[in-house]
């Protein structure tokens, strides 16, 4: 028997692992930058554990349920949003906050309204027992409308800082050259030359000073008609932008032409010194102190120091505001009265305020 060569079995060849495809990347475009949708991503075969997760919505339950019962689900904003969405909301409540708080102007009567005199006399008593006696003995306080509110103040500049004689004599020349009194205006006053106001015996100061006041006049920015309906701020402050105007002529030009009824001329000496005398102060107040003192009569100030002026002139020493004077004021009151009844009352210049010479005579001038 022959041997038989067998040949040994070949090894099967191992069958080679195909590489798997690699993931695509995906198209990137500015639609997908802006998109907020979720996107899926491909399974990572490396790490087949790891599933996409989807951005969950955050919802916020509203107290307020919507119409159809059901209660409406609100998405929270982010931060960014959040924080432009809060700054909206507070400029909007602060531009709206003022509707609410805003107060319109109080129409105060003025003091030549009928009644309006004895409103201001009962405040006065019930609140300063000092000015009881000042107004039983004197007359109640007259306010009248004798001229337009241009004619008082030109008759204001014309009058600062000059006797009461000089004063008149000059104004009413200045009248005579104007036509009378009822055809002093704007234009008149305008079309007057500072060399005819000189002849009259007016500055060439002062004679600015009426062309300036004639000149917002014919410009629209004062007028009668605005002057009555403007409140006491508005009205001090557009006065004052007048040369030669300051804040003593604009208190004189509400009480007695405007008849505002809660005027306090801080500045004038006469109500000054009635209020020393009035208190028994041992100095003459200081504007700031006049304020403190004069806050109870509020808001009839004007109708105070109406009998402030009158007790200085002398017509009337109540008792008991003499009081707490002593000695050396009465003596000092009764040296007033004596020159007051000497210069026909006409109070004159005794110092000079804030630069400018505060002339009682015009308070005389406007009350009697």
């Amino acid at each position: 028997m022959s041997e038989q060569t067998q040949t040994p079995p070949q090894p099967q060849p191992q069958p080679q692992p195909q590489p798997l495809p690699q993931p695509q990347p995906l198209p990137i475009s500015d639609s997908t930058l802006v998109s907020n949708s979720p996107v899926d991503l491909p399974p990572n075969p490396s790490n087949p554990s790891k599933i996409p997760i989807r951005p969950q919505k955050i919802r916020k339950l509203s107290s307020t349920p919507s119409s159809n019962g059901k209660t409406p689900e609100t998405t929270v904003p982010s931060s960014s949003t959040a924080t432009s969405g809060a700054i909206t909301v507070t400029k909007n409540r602060r531009k709206s906050a003022p509707k609410s708080s805003r107060v319109l102007p109080q129409i105060i009567k003025p003091l030549s309204a009928d009644g309006e005199i004895d409103n201001a006399l009962q405040h006065l008593r019930s609140v300063d027992p000092l000015l009881v006696s000042l107004i039983d003995t004197l007359p109640s306080p007259q306010f009248e409308l004798h001229h337009s509110a241009f004619l008082a103040l030109s008759k204001s500049i014309l009058y600062q800082q000059l006797a009461y004689k000089a004063g008149t004599s000059i104004y009413t020349r200045f009248v005579s050259l104007c036509g009378g009194e009822d055809a002093v205006c704007p234009d008149i006053v305008l079309a007057l030359s500072p060399q005819q106001l000189k002849q009259v015996g007016i500055s060439g100061r002062k004679a600015s000073y009426l062309h300036d006041l004639a000149n917002k006049y014919r410009s629209g920015i004062l007028s009668d008609e605005t002057l009555v309906k403007m409140d006491d701020r508005s009205l001090f402050t557009m006065l004052s932008m007048v040369k030669g105007i300051g804040s003593w002529s604009v208190h004189m030009f509400m009480i007695f032409s405007l008849h505002r009824p809660d005027v306090l001329p801080v500045s004038d000496l006469g109500v000054r010194k009635g209020v020393q005398l009035l208190y028994g102060l041992e100095e003459l107040p200081r504007p700031s102190q006049m304020e403190q003192l004069c806050d109870k009569w509020k808001p009839y100030r004007s109708a105070g120091a109406w009998y402030m002026w009158r007790l200085v002139e002398g017509k009337g020493t109540p008792t008991t505001a003499a009081a707490p004077i002593d000695g050396g004021n009465v003596q000092a009151l009764q040296q007033i009265q004596t020159e007051q009844e000497t210069q026909q009352h006409q109070l004159q210049l005794l110092e000079p305020i804030n630069g400018i010479e505060n002339l009682g005579y015009l308070t005389v001038l406007y009350m009697n």
